[in-house]
């Protein structure tokens, strides 16, 4: 699952990094970088936690863990901010317009991710909890990796179902091997999807509560 993360990010984000990221027409904040090597670091720490647990090295993984704790928080702290910067950034923009209606989208997807990886820490001495709230939490940000994709692999607005395709992953592997749906899943799942609904139907009717909030944060 970690190399599945990485390769649906890596592969989403490959069709705009080079003009948005590494070549941008006009300068990008500071931030967004920032953002992105934080990122990257996130996927990697995950994959090197996995690899600790695969190979039995579990004290390793536990002490390594603490670094984690302040990766996972500076993925939130920068994260939040860099939905903000690039928000105001966007709107300066003439073919943006809707950057504040869709400023949603990242704010819910780090709301989730920070959900679940605070649960994770808090049941940190429950591997059977906090290796699937680890996963949920990863999987929160692979939203904008999978609003990349070409829209005949992915249609355009779709990009939730690609998020939930990858934790029902997980679902699948603990009814063939486990032979039940851990209770993290039968929680997490139905209220991601539901809070996944609600953010859909906010953009899309436009909702004018949404509109005011986020005119006031970018304001």
């Amino acid at each position: 699952m970690s190399f599945l993360t990485i390769a649906v990010v890596f592969y989403g984000f490959s069709f705009t990094v080079e003009k948005n990221l590494f070549h941008p027409p006009t300068p990008r904040p500071t931030i967004l970088y920032v953002h992105a090597a934080i990122f990257t670091g996130w996927l990697g720490f995950f994959v090197l936690q996995s690899l600790l647990v695969r190979t039995r090295n579990v004290r390793w993984h536990r002490q390594v863990g603490w670094f984690g704790l302040a990766l996972g928080i500076s993925v939130l702290v920068v994260g939040l901010r860099t939905t903000i910067v690039m928000a105001r950034f966007n709107l300066s923009r003439p073919h943006s317009p809707n950057a504040e209606l869709f400023l949603l989208v990242p704010l819910f997807d780090m709301l989730c991710f920070g959900t679940a990886f605070a649960l994770a820490i808090l049941w940190r001495k429950r591997p059977d909890y906090h290796r699937r709230l680890i996963l949920i939490a990863t999987c929160a940000l692979t939203a904008a990796g999978f609003g990349r994709f070409p829209a005949y692999l992915l249609p355009r607005g779709a990009f939730y179902v690609g998020v939930d395709l990858l934790i029902v992953l997980g679902v699948l592997h603990d009814w063939f091997v486990e032979g039940r749906v851990h209770r993290v899943y039968r929680y997490a799942l139905p209220l991601l999807a539901a809070g996944q609904a609600l953010v859909i139907f906010t953009i899309i009717r436009e909702l004018s509560y949404w509109k005011f909030i986020a005119h006031k944060l970018v304001e």
